[in-house]
């Protein structure tokens, strides 16, 4: 029998009543890898997770998540786990420490399987940037499972893990859970400490949940959250995320943004958004269509915000400290060699134009600018919230799409995340919710965005929309 694709709650009475045991999920998890061809793991953790769910057998089962493997993104820390962010300046190194949401995680008993694969240092949305090669979708083979929590989307929709950890700049949580059919949340910037955190873009950055379901995401976001003297962007925010869990959305007030119901979005994508409005509606729910100030600057906001903060990030990877380091005759040609050989080209790409926003005067014509229209962006968000509980949306502008189709374009990954940068932007939090399939089988995903610290709220609605959509995301082939 298979175990973990039972809900949480029965998975934990089985504990409990010591008809399992966690070495019996363990074991499932990994068969699960071996039989799958997705390349969704780039190290396990097999003989540790092995020798921790023995060791739990003597310990009390004192909550939901004791004893539940867990996929974490390579680009978190783990202590004497090999820790890459799918880079190869990164491909032998073991840290020495935890980060802040991997110790919360263990202290709930939970047993990390193994780091999952992503895009390179998290530049990229398609899964297909990593040194260690691309993720595979389990919907389709042939399409990409997004980015750049590739990895950790398609683990839990396979079945694999019931919970994984990503990580979301601009949208690296939510695209690829809405291309793999998951529940996945990029919670408010300050709920989850990023201490430990391979950076990429500090003001953007932030750790979520990724899930099977709503409550489930609910409970890991529980078990992560809290304010961290480690990280002083960490917030002592006390809310109980599971309070509005099922129920009555009669009165809620939704705004949709035109700018997310565009011609750029496929129609099959909106009219699939369309029908899920139209049950919100027939439940109660006031549903208005709103014009949000700045959203079309998305996309050169993040590209010189994100690739700015990353040119400064990534400047640590000198072949000095730790990493990769290549034989030379000098510092300066130890600098060009180890990054030549050790960054991939996308990483490169970024961290050059990174490197020219920042420099001398191009400082203030492009960074310091940017930064007051992602001001007003912001601003123009938090009078929609004066007014609205929720804003609702695709999660993407299409379904998941061929394999290597704009592996060579610079531009055109970007606007992948053309809904969902507006939202780390902002630092406001936001889900991407599965509500059905196209015709040709391949998952679509509905962005529900909230208020600052209101993820209470977005599972709300989103626990409503599950319920009464009760729908089956589990990959054919799957079980």
């Amino acid at each position: 029998m298979t175990y973990l694709d039972l809900d949480i709650k029965e998975i934990n009475n089985l504990l409990k009543e010591k008809k399992i045991k966690p070495i019996d999920l363990v074991n499932e998890a990994f068969e699960k890898i071996e039989k799958s061809n997705l390349n969704c793991f780039i190290t396990l953790n097999k003989e540790e997770a092995i020798k921790q769910a023995k060791e739990l057998e003597n310990v009390e089962v004192d909550n939901l998540l004791f004893g539940l493997p867990i996929a974490v993104k390579d680009n978190i820390l783990t202590k004497n786990l090999r820790t890459t962010a799918a880079s190869h300046i990164l491909d032998d190194f073991i840290p020495i420490y935890d980060a802040t949401v991997v110790s919360k995680i263990k202290d709930k008993h939970m047993i990390i399987i193994g780091k999952t694969n992503m895009d390179e240092f998290a530049m990229g949305s398609t899964g297909e940037t990593s040194y260690f090669g691309n993720t595979l979708n389990p919907h389709n083979n042939i399409k990409i499972p997004g980015g750049s929590s590739s990895g950790s989307a398609a683990c839990v929709s396979f079945l694999i893990t019931p919970f994984a950890l990503g990580t979301d700049t601009g949208g690296s949580i939510r695209q690829p859970s809405s291309f793999c059919g998951i529940v996945g949340l990029k919670p408010t910037y300050g709920t989850v400490s990023r201490y430990g955190i391979i950076a990429f873009a500090s003001s953007l950055d932030q750790v979520g949940p990724m899930t099977k379901n709503v409550y489930e995401n609910a409970l890991l976001l529980s078990a992560i959250a809290g304010c961290d003297k480690n990280d002083l962007t960490s917030k002592d925010i006390n809310v109980d995320y599971m309070s509005l869990i099922g129920k009555d959305i009669n009165g809620i007030k939704i705004a949709i943004p035109n700018y997310y119901m565009s011609d750029a979005i496929d129609n099959e994508v909106k009219d699939k958004v369309k029908e899920v409005v139209e049950m919100l509606k027939n439940k109660g729910a006031i549903v208005d269509y709103i014009d949000i100030n700045y959203l079309k600057y998305a996309i050169p906001l993040y590209q010189v915000i994100a690739l700015g903060e990353a040119s400064s990030n990534l400047a640590r990877y000198d072949g000095v400290k730790y990493g990769l380091s290549c034989d030379a005759k000098n510092i300066d040609e130890l600098y060009r060699k180890t990054r030549t050989e050790g960054f991939g080209n996308e990483v490169k790409r970024r961290i050059m134009i990174g490197s020219y926003i920042l420099s001398g005067k191009n400082a203030q014509e492009y960074y310091y600018k940017a930064l007051k229209v992602r001001k007003a962006m912001t601003d123009s968000f938090k009078e929609v919230f004066d007014k609205y509980d929720l804003i609702i949306g695709p999660t993407n502008t299409s379904v998941a799409y061929d394999l290597g189709t704009k592996q060579d374009d610079a531009l055109k990954s970007f606007y992948d995340d053309l809904l969902t940068i507006p939202v780390n932007m902002a630092g406001l939090p936001a889900m991407s919710l599965p509500i059905g399939f196209n015709k040709d089988n391949l998952p679509i995903g509905m962005h529900i965005i909230g208020n600052y610290f209101k993820e209470d709220k977005i599972y709300w609605l989103a626990s409503f929309i599950e319920k009464n959509l009760n729908l089956d995301m589990t990959p054919k082939g799957v079980k």
